[in-house]
């Protein structure tokens, strides 16, 4: 009994490993749909290159600063030289002793691996279509290969902030803020496309080239999500594996409508960016405590989720910082309020756990905000970040891949 346990408690892992993989092609047609269409190619080569780089510097370096053998100064750091270079397996790796018997330590890693990359991708599209690609890939080896290991292993591998008490069931913050906090210190030190901002002071509107893409990706994402939330249960217990399901679906369609209704309001249009966005701004939302929250819970969670989609894209619009695919919405602030809602709603509600939740917002966004300035601002001072006004008004994929993703097609370029 067991021994079948521990197999189909694998299996549902590994099928959870899948659909977290598949996230990747939902977030490369979601960022090109909302960009223009000379950008195409290189927006699929760094999604492309951040999957690949992410997966082997988490088996090299990151699995194992995220998860060490032992802490020091409390948790506050992981131990660096306790089994830090590569994967090695443990004496219970394959048996039904190791996590539990939930899984084995090779699904262990590739799961874990998925997510890592993940915080690159969302910083992909809020810095699309004028960063230097060079200068984009050396930043995503030092934030996925450290930066994103270091602040997850304060909760997820037993640090300072799970011995405090501060709860992430999947990573409202230590996934989708800490590529969010990135993104927003990113645009902020590479500035706006030409033509976003105009000199009277109006916003010019840069629309996305193709919306199907768009769509496509979303549906991608929210198929995926039932991975990146169902399987953070680690096993495949049929109640708490099919409550969160519940609660990550309910959150995605209450975010959808509410994104769409906000915006209807204020802008008197039905706008489908913004019903995209507010979807995935409802997954962000449940994503903390998609484990603890009731149904009525998940729908207020996304719906206020969604609101601030509508509200934080105009908001970032009005600070003049350029986020052409609404990464800062949907991670940062949504992930913000997905990992605050644990302590209003459900099974851990209270001042208490909110204390608990508010300093691991931030202590995880100093730490994100510090490290991608350092990094972005020492790229900025040397080999620089920003393509030429030249290369960014003919398109990238022309100056920096030599080809053109639609060759027969090429209207609307500018």
């Amino acid at each position: 009994m067991e021994e079948a346990l521990f197999t189909v408690n694998n299996v549902w892992m590994m099928i959870c490993t899948a659909l977290v993989f598949l996230m990747h092609l939902g977030f490369s047609l979601l960022e090109i749909g909302l960009t223009r269409q000379k950008n195409t190619i290189n927006i699929l080569f760094k999604n492309v290159f951040i999957l690949c780089i992410g997966l082997i510097l988490y088996a090299l370096i990151g699995f194992n600063l995220m998860y060490p053998g032992s802490f020091i100064w409390g948790g506050v750091l992981p131990d660096y030289f306790v089994d830090l270079f590569g994967l090695s397996l443990p004496e219970n790796g394959l048996t039904a002793d190791y996590a539990g018997g939930g899984y084995t330590y090779w699904t262990d890693f590739l799961f874990q691996g998925m997510f890592a990359a993940t915080a690159a991708t969302i910083v992909s599209g809020a810095v699309a279509e004028r960063v230097k690609l060079g200068a984009f890939m050396v930043f995503t080896l030092v934030y996925v290969g450290l930066v994103y290991p270091i602040v997850g292993s304060w909760k997820w591998g037993l640090g300072w902030l799970d011995q405090l008490g501060f709860y992430d069931f999947a990573g409202s913050t230590l996934v989708h803020s800490v590529g969010g906090w990135a993104a927003l210190v990113a645009i902020w030190l590479l500035g706006a496309r030409i033509g976003k901002f105009k000199k009277d002071g109006s916003i010019g509107a840069i629309p996305g080239h193709n919306m199907p893409f768009a769509t496509a990706g979303v549906f991608i994402l929210w198929l995926g999500w039932f991975g990146f939330n169902g399987g953070s249960v680690l096993s495949a217990d049929p109640g708490a594996t099919s409550l969160v399901l519940v609660t990550t679906c309910v959150a995605a369609a209450s975010g959808g409508m509410s994104a769409f209704l906000v915006s209807l309001f204020k802008y008197k249009q039905y706008d489908l960016s913004m019903f995209l966005n507010g979807v995935l701004g409802g997954l962000v939302g449940i994503t903390a405590g998609a484990d603890l929250m009731s149904v009525t819970d998940a729908i207020v969670i996304g719906f206020i989720a969604g609101a601030l989609i509508v509200l934080g894209v105009a908001l970032i619009d009005r600070i003049k910082l350029d986020d052409p695919v609404g990464a800062i919405a949907v991670h940062l602030i949504c992930g913000i309020w997905g990992t605050l809602a644990v302590g209003i709603f459900g099974d851990l509600a209270g001042w208490a756990q909110l204390g608990y939740q508010a300093i691991g917002v931030v202590a995880v966004g100093a730490t994100c905000v510090l490290s991608a300035y350092a990094i972005i601002k020492t790229l900025k001072s040397t080999v620089g970040i920003r393509v030429s006004s030249e290369e960014e008004q003919d398109g990238l994929d022309i100056h920096e891949h030599g080809m053109d993703a639609y060759p027969d097609f090429r209207l609307n370029q500018h």
